[in-house]
């Protein structure tokens, strides 16, 4: 099973949960929200052999943690994955937008400047906006949207772009989740957990849950879960050439 897009370092006992996880055999992709948290959570994940990394300056924190881009320069040549960044209309944060994008075009800059990185991005309420700096920025790397909620109109636009998606049981629990996830190409499709923010009947996801996702999966694109996971799996494998995760 695969889960790319856990925030690893967040849950109330991580340890725990990645001992687990190396237990399972899970492929996770552990993302940050700020470029300060990146080497304790990857030493969290120790020599798990299907763990990865990934340095990030999440959105929502742009304004209190902008700072933290010197830092994530300086780390960005030992990283292949970057996330979680992003952009985030929420009225919330809507008016750190400036800041946000500001940000968020310094990351897709550095990585396009070092060749490319696999990128796992935010883009709530901010799909579009984020759709048009992966068109200004197509050298920044493989471009995955995690939780991918914008409009079909977006969707399609984000296909054409050879935008990837990951999907998670909490985005499939609702009907238009459901829908946008119809339309992807399955060949582009990863699932996630986006723990512990994501949550079912009050508790957040774990890793391993990721198999609820498969059984969505399994009904909307009317294979066997089997056949799913498998799919998923040659996903991965055509995702990462080098075999890096595998």
């Amino acid at each position: 099973m695969i889960d790319f897009h856990c925030h690893l370092d967040l849950y109330a006992n991580p340890a725990a949960v990645v001992d687990d996880c190396r237990r399972r055999g899970l492929y996770v992709l552990s993302v940050t929200t700020a470029p300060a948290a990146w080497k304790g959570t990857r030493a969290l994940a120790g020599d798990a052999p299907y763990i990865r990394t990934a340095l990030g300056l999440h959105p929502q924190l742009a304004h209190e943690r902008g700072g933290e881009l010197p830092l994530f320069d300086e780390l960005l040549p030992q990283v292949r994955y970057v996330g979680e960044v992003g952009l985030d209309g929420t009225p919330e944060y809507l008016r750190h937008w400036q800041i946000q994008v500001a940000v968020f075009e310094h990351i897709l800059a550095k990585c396009s400047a070092a060749g490319g990185r696999i990128m796992t991005l935010h883009s709530r309420r901010a799909s579009g906006a984020v759709l048009d700096r992966i068109r200004e920025f197509p050298d920044a790397g493989t471009f995955v949207l995690h939780w991918f909620s914008g409009s079909p109109r977006d969707l399609d636009r984000a296909i054409k772009l050879g935008c990837w998606f990951s999907v998670g049981p909490a985005m499939l629990k609702g009907e238009r989740g459901r829908a946008l996830v119809a339309r992807m190409p399955h060949e582009r499709v990863l699932t996630e957990s986006d723990g512990p923010f994501a949550q079912i009947d009050g508790a957040s996801v774990l890793p391993w849950q990721v198999h609820l996702a498969l059984d969505e999966l399994s009904g909307l694109w009317s294979l066997p879960c089997e056949t799913v996971d498998e799919m998923l799996l040659v996903n991965l494998r055509k995702l990462v050439v080098d075999r890096d995760f595998l």
